[in-house]
């Protein structure tokens, strides 16, 4: 999950982009909603607007292409060198420390899985647990798999940049950024067509689709690609940004238009609608969006929010951790009497999501920041 971002203008004066904060307060609300279908619920929960939760995903996906191309970007255009050294440090610290702690509990404790098995643990490890996902048999930590995406693209990308910089390609990357657009758009439809639509009114249809379409990255880059396109746009073309930031509400607007176009279009994840129309408009959607949210002149960009600025904060460990609190309190509280499909259920299992993450965040993720700045002080 993406983490915060934090601008320099031009007397150096450090800002944080509030607007980000709400986008990844809507992120993971939106997430959290969408799994909490998948174990007890009152009734009320599973509907249109908790279903469409899967694209919380693709607002993080639209996150972190801006922001970590944005950094890379930012670095190129003040024409100094990418030092993928530091790169990896700083993904090391922030990514690994808060997702070995949930693997452990995982492992040693096998009543915190929430339904099936483990997938093999080289797949968790090596983060490619996104490739052949088969929910039949690994159900458990099933949600790792867009970490998986996050991590291939953060290995990737600093690669690709250096790769640029050493044939000087400068501004032509963005075709490279619409060729894959391209290819991923392809792909998934032939995978759809010969993979899946076949097994289309069969038992075998969900997991195939989740296999074969959903979780793979080469399907789900639109996301990503859009994060890094608006971050690229706003880094070598100052005109691009000053029109979205002169016209960013109509870009709001755009870009909400296009997410409830998709949210009508596409009720479920798994239909040829969301296939050839649901996930581009979504990232899109998001893109424009993401793109009025950072803008000076929205009012998104200047309001700053003590709620979503907690909650953005603790995104990345409710994101790891949410599973695993829900499964176990559900199931300590109908040991008690209590309905596992009650209201007062949910709003116990979301505080004690909400503290499990807050006790991740102080013990594992600060300490493991502070380790990360040591070791790019003592590197430098």
């Amino acid at each position: 999950m993406p983490e915060q971002l934090l601008v320099v203008n031009d007397i150096g004066d450090q800002h944080k982009l509030h607007g980000l904060d709400h986008l990844r307060a809507l992120a993971i609300t939106y997430v959290l909603c969408f799994h909490y279908q998948f174990f007890g619920h009152p009734d009320w929960e599973r509907g249109r607007f908790s279903g469409f939760g899967w694209t919380g995903v693709d607002l993080f996906f639209v996150l972190s292409g801006f922001l970590i191309a944005g950094q890379l970007f930012n670095t190129v255009s003040k024409g100094k060198n990418i030092s993928v050294k530091k790169f990896f440090i700083k993904r090391f610290f922030r990514i690994i420390p808060p997702y070995l702690l949930v693997m452990i509990i995982y492992i040693a404790f096998p009543l915190a899985r929430e339904w099936g098995h483990l997938s093999p643990l080289w797949q968790y490890f090596t983060f490619t647990q996104n490739f052949g996902l088969d929910l039949k048999k690994y159900g458990t930590f099933s949600h790792g798999w867009s970490l998986c995406v996050e991590e291939q693209f953060y290995l990737l990308l600093p690669l690709i940049f250096l790769l640029f910089n050493y044939f000087k390609a400068g501004k032509k990357a963005v075709y490279l950024v619409v060729i894959l657009f391209i290819a991923c758009y392809i792909v998934r439809f032939l995978n759809w067509h010969y993979l899946v639509a076949p097994y289309l009114n069969t038992d075998e249809f969900g997991a195939r689709f989740n296999e074969y379409v959903y979780y793979p990255t080469y399907n789900r880059l639109d996301g990503l690609l859009v994060g890094v396109s608006i971050a690229g746009l706003f880094t070598f073309y100052p005109g691009f940004k000053e029109w979205v930031n002169k016209w960013s509400y109509l870009v709001l607007g755009a870009g909400l238009l296009i997410v409830f176009a998709a949210w009508l279009l596409c009720p479920q994840r798994s239909t040829y609608n969301t296939v050839i129309l649901g996930f581009p408009m979504v990232a899109i959607g998001y893109g424009l969006i993401l793109a009025a949210f950072v803008s000076p002149n929205n009012i998104f960009y200047r309001r700053k929010s003590t709620v979503t600025s907690f909650i953005a904060t603790l995104s990345y460990s409710v994101y790891l951790s949410h599973k695993i609190i829900i499964h176990v309190v559900q199931n300590l509280l109908e040991k008690e009497g209590i309905d596992r499909n009650s209201n007062i259920t949910m709003l116990i299992c979301i505080v004690c999501v909400i503290a499990g993450a807050l006790g991740m965040r102080y013990l594992i993720e600060k300490p493991a920041l502070a380790s990360r700045n040591a070791a790019l002080t003592r590197w430098r």
